[in-house]
């Protein structure tokens, strides 16, 4: 929550200042600049990469142009290869809720690896976070931490299984779960990004093992469940779905999965590896007063490097390996320095004021985007909770999938391209939430909201 002056000194409350800052950034901007280092690290890269990344939504795929290379981050700012400098709203996708490269963070991380990067046995920080995580989270008596959201979801499922001794699960179309065989069935994030309802290699045995639900809507849950009686393992969602835009749920429809869980007899989870601690210090399952029996966890409980973690009911989590007989391991599993960089970000986000902050500054966000909108003649719809938002480019509302995809993802890439010439970064698809942090300021917002108000315009 410190002063941004410093690091933002390029933005100008003067027209004047306004027009020059422009056109330098329309002479820098990664789509106007061909002979750039930039340009030339994508040309290199997508000779050795798929595509020429390591992860498909990066590709900007659906918003046109080359993706940012970034070279370094701090707080609330990124800055790429040629120098651009953008207020940051990715976030790595939603890690670094503290800031990119935070001091205390940093400094921890440091202090550890003076002692070491891997052990591959036991540490006493494992028991650290996962007191903290047990502590936080309603649902979680016990945890084993993982190295991925995928990771921790395609667990979640093998014990859901293990448990029920069922094999079906449900999900919700546009829901993502990561990109193990069974998630890949109506997906969102980059699987919609690319346009692909399923993908290919996933066997059809597999695929028929995952029915899909619509989101916010029980009647849909209940059919499935009604015409696959006794054989239902469990259903995972979102509770806050960030993988096809921002949609929030209703509280009866989280309370209704619960009660229709419980009635034919499957455990409920909550994929929260992107709500986890980012809504609230107890998730999105303290904030809407809905408790499953199953959780995923990530992104935030890791501060900015690798992490997955999946708990529950003690009874549940006492089948996984080595308490009981499903079997789960990973090498690099509850490494020291993931989990000294999550007690220190959870630690940050225990303090007085964080969630506060989060809810203020994103409430002050979408509401001058969406007001934006209005004064520009754009239709928009979004909304936000604590740290995370999203808009849509349609009149809306947008409940669930299905209301997203009427949205205008023409209109939303030449937008997304606009708010990088004027140093703004939003994540570069319409079908993805929006994060803020604690080093976001009120500049930064004012700032940003300038930014929408000319690039709209532009449209």
């Amino acid at each position: 929550m410190s002063s941004s002056s410093e690091v933002i000194d390029d933005w100008s409350d003067n027209a004047a200042g306004t027009t020059r800052r422009l056109a330098r950034r329309l002479r820098l901007t990664p789509l106007l600049a061909p002979f750039s280092p930039l340009a030339q690290i994508i040309t290199e890269a997508k000779e050795l990469l798929p595509g020429g990344v390591n992860s498909p939504v990066r590709a900007f795929k659906s918003v046109g142009g080359n993706p940012i290379v970034f070279d370094k981050v701090k707080g609330a700012y990124s800055w790429d290869v040629d120098g651009n400098k953008y207020i940051d709203y990715v976030g790595s996708w939603g890690p670094a809720i503290v800031g990119h490269a935070d001091d205390e963070v940093i400094q921890a991380l440091n202090a550890q690896m003076t002692k070491g990067t891997s052990f591959g046995a036991p540490c006493e920080l494992e028991n650290v976070l996962a007191k903290m995580v047990i502590e936080r989270v309603p649902s979680v008596e016990m945890v084993r931490f993982v190295n991925s959201g995928t990771e921790a979801c395609l667990s979640v499922v093998r014990l859901m299984r293990a448990y029920t001794k069922r094999e079906k699960i449900i999900k919700f179309t546009g829901c993502y779960h990561g990109h193990a065989d069974q998630f890949l069935v109506a997906a969102g994030s980059g699987v919609l990004t690319l346009g692909l309802a399923d993908s290919p290699g996933v066997p059809a045995s597999t695929a028929a093992a995952t029915l899909t639900a619509q989101y916010n809507n029980l009647d849909s849950v209940r059919a499935i469940f009604e015409a696959n009686k006794g054989e239902i393992a469990g259903l995972i969602l979102e509770p806050v779905v960030g993988n096809s835009g921002f949609i929030p749920p209703t509280k009866e429809f989280l309370v209704g999965l619960k009660e229709l869980c419980a009635e034919y007899g499957a455990l409920l989870c909550f994929d929260e590896v992107m709500t986890g601690f980012r809504i609230a210090k107890g998730c999105a399952q303290e904030y809407f007063g809905v408790t499953p029996d199953l959780t995923t966890m990530g992104k935030v409980i890791g501060g900015g490097l690798p992490v997955g973690a999946y708990g529950g009911r003690r009874d549940v989590m006492e089948m996984v390996a080595p308490a009981g007989p499903m079997y789960q391991a990973g090498t690099l599993s509850g490494n020291p320095l993931a989990m000294v960089a999550g007690i220190k970000t959870l630690e940050i986000l225990g303090r007085p004021g964080a969630y506060e902050h989060l809810d203020r500054i994103t409430k002050k966000l979408i509401n001058g985007i969406l007001e934006a909108g209005k004064e520009t003649g754009h239709a928009m719809c979004g909304s936000s909770i604590s740290g995370m938002y999203g808009f849509f480019f349609c009149e809306g509302p947008v409940t669930c999938f299905e209301d997203a995809m009427a949205s205008d993802t023409e209109k939303f890439g030449r937008f997304h391209r606009a708010m990088l010439e004027r140093g703004v970064y939003f994540a570069p698809s319409q079908f993805e939430a929006g994060f803020t942090s604690l080093a976001h300021t009120d500049e930064d917002i004012d700032a940003t909201i300038a930014a929408v108000k000319d690039a709209l315009k532009s449209l």
